[in-house]
C-alpha cells in the first residue's frame, strides 16, 4: 500500500512526466493544485445522482469545445486510483454538462465526451465552466467505471460560489481544486474508486 511518502513521489513522477512531454502549463497546474480527495484513508468518492440529462455513447475526446461554444475555459485533470491509491490503467471517465447559459444540449454531444485514463491513471478533459441554472450550482456530470469493475456516478462543484450553500445536492467532498490559469481556469479532482 502507498504511504504518504510514496504517493508524493508518484504525484512528483506523475508532473515530471508531463513535464518531460512538453505540457509545463499542466505540470505547472498539478503542482498547484494538490491530490482531492487523498485516498490514503481508503474512502471512496461519494456517489451523488445521475440527473436527468444523462446520455449514452457520448464521443471518445478530451476537448469538449466546439465552435460557437462559449464560456470561461477549464482544463479538468486529475487522476483515477484505487483505495490503496494505486493508479487505474483504462478507467472511463465520461463528463458531461450544461453550456455557459445553464442548458443541456439533448439533441447532440456538445459538452459531452468520454475517455479511459493512461497507464498512470490520469485523465484530463478541456471544456467550459458551467453555468448555474434553477436550483443547481455550478457543475459536472461524471461516470467513472474501472475496466470489469463498478461504476461510479457522481457530480463535481467549484469552490466560492454563492449557490453551493442553496443547493441541496451539493457536497463539499466533490470540490475541485481550482486554480487561474493563462486562459482560464485549471481545476483538478481525483477519484478514489472503492476497489483495490
Amino acid at each position: 500500500m502507498f504511504d504518504r511518502l510514496n504517493r508524493r513521489r508518484f504525484m512528483t513522477s506523475v508532473a515530471a512526466t508531463w513535464a518531460s512531454l512538453g505540457v509545463a502549463d499542466r505540470a505547472s497546474a498539478e503542482a498547484e493544485l494538490q491530490p482531492t480527495p487523498a485516498c490514503e484513508d481508503g474512502d471512496a468518492t461519494l456517489a451523488e445522482t445521475e440527473g436527468p440529462f444523462f446520455k449514452p455513447r457520448s464521443p471518445e475526446r478530451s476537448d469538449l469545445r466546439e465552435p460557437g461554444v462559449k464560456g470561461t475555459p477549464v482544463e479538468l485533470t486529475g487522476l483515477v486510483l484505487t483505495s490503496r491509491c494505486r493508479p487505474v490503467e483504462r478507467a472511463l471517465v465520461d463528463l458531461w454538462h450544461a453550456d455557459d447559459d445553464g442548458n443541456y444540449d439533448n439533441a447532440g454531444f456538445r459538452l459531452r465526451g468520454h475517455q479511459f485514463t493512461d497507464a498512470h491513471g490520469r485523465y484530463r478533459f478541456l471544456t467550459i465552466m458551467p453555468g448555474a441554472y434553477e436550483g443547481r450550482t455550478r457543475h459536472y456530470h461524471v461516470k467513472v467505471q474501472p475496466a470489469g469493475g463498478r461504476l461510479l456516478t457522481t457530480q463535481l462543484y467549484f469552490p466560492g460560489e454563492a449557490k453551493n450553500r442553496r443547493d441541496g445536492l451539493f457536497r463539499s467532498e466533490l470540490l475541485m481544486k481550482v486554480a487561474k490559469a493563462e486562459d482560464g481556469l485549471a481545476g483538478r479532482f481525483d477519484f478514489v474508486l472503492d476497489v483495490r
